[in-house]
């Protein structure tokens, strides 16, 4: 009975997915820095030169039908435009691949510098979204017998706009708009996703996908002065602040960088501890992080893992008038 529990469990979570008047909400990523465009499309560009950045989250892998995101984007500064340039493609997988939603996005980020030390970047992204619902893995009550379980057909049958090979699907535009401002060793941001509030509705009816607001903000404070003979290190405190639709998540952190090694740990408000280690080796950025639930989850989910995998290119042309944020890479 405890494999129809979760069967059940899923299925409830999944209805309200899928149903006319539920909501929807964004897959979540823990290394926000290593995933810049997805934090905020204001940071299109702030390499300067190519950026390749591929990330990887499994959420709760213990518990049946985990939530497997992954991402991979690329970005730059071009001289013409005077700003940043970026693409991202995200899929992220729940219940066994029962609902899948995979997007692709254009963002662009006018850099403006306003004084010596100071600047802006101004984004813009529009994102291509499109839902698949596998109605064949689903469950619904009337196929439960309270003792034998889930031995019945169900009278439930597939609605609304149905592939041939039974898979609901849904695709809508959106927008997003940010902005950051920074400076030699202090930055802030904040972002708008889904301004235009599409329906996302897998079924007859409506359902709006809420306006996703992000404010980030941190420091970086470096020790000492790197030489051949010592590393540098540097202490990068950081606090972001997500709201959606009435769902509220408050994460606050710092990395301590030493040479090419990073270490970092969060604390996001009454649901998990995280952990993360990384490399930066210049042209190549790898990181881990593992979230320690400590809600009443706890027991059941098996935390969270997410990988991050950065490639930094060499410029032709060097970007002129450009100037390089210093937030952390992971």
């Amino acid at each position: 009975m405890k494999k129809h529990l979760k069967n059940t469990g899923l299925t409830l979570i999944l209805t309200f997915l899928v149903g006319g008047s539920a909501f929807g909400q964004d897959p979540e990523f823990t290394q926000f820095y290593a995933n810049p465009i997805y934090l905020n499309p204001a940071m299109a560009g702030t390499h300067g030169c190519p950026r390749i950045a591929l990330n990887h989250r499994n959420q709760w892998p213990s518990l049946s039908g985990a939530f497997i995101t992954n991402t991979i984007s690329y970005d730059q500064y071009s001289n013409i435009l005077h700003g940043g340039i970026a693409v991202q493609v995200t899929n992220d997988m729940a219940g066994k691949n029962t609902l899948n939603w995979s997007t692709i996005n254009l963002a662009y980020s006018y850099h403006l510098a306003v004084t010596r030390e100071f600047s802006f970047l101004f984004g813009a992204q529009a994102t291509w979204n499109q839902k698949f619902l596998d109605w064949g893995k689903l469950s619904f009550g009337d196929q439960i017998d309270p003792r034998r379980g889930f031995i019945y057909q169900t009278g439930d049958l597939p609605r609304g706009n149905i592939l041939d090979n039974g898979w609901g699907t849904r695709g809508y535009f959106d927008v997003s708009a940010g902005i950051v401002g920074f400076s030699k060793n202090f930055y802030f941001g904040f972002a708008a996703k889904h301004l235009n509030k599409p329906d996302e509705s897998l079924i007859i009816g409506t359902s709006r996908l809420p306006m996703r607001f992000t404010g980030h903000m941190g420091a970086n404070i470096v020790f000492g002065k790197q030489s051949q003979y010592r590393n540098q290190t540097s202490l990068s405190p950081n606090i972001i602040y997500t709201y959606q639709d009435g769902f509220m998540q408050l994460n606050i952190g710092t990395y301590v960088k030493y040479g090419v090694f990073t270490a970092g740990a969060w604390w996001r408000a009454r649901d998990a501890f995280i952990l993360t280690i990384g490399i930066d080796a210049g042209s190549f950025r790898f990181g881990y992080s593992y979230d320690v639930t400590i809600s009443k989850l706890t027991n059941a989910s098996g935390g969270s893992h997410e990988l991050s995998m950065a490639f930094l290119f060499n410029c032709r042309d060097k970007p002129k008038k450009f100037r390089t944020i210093s937030c952390p890479s992971f």
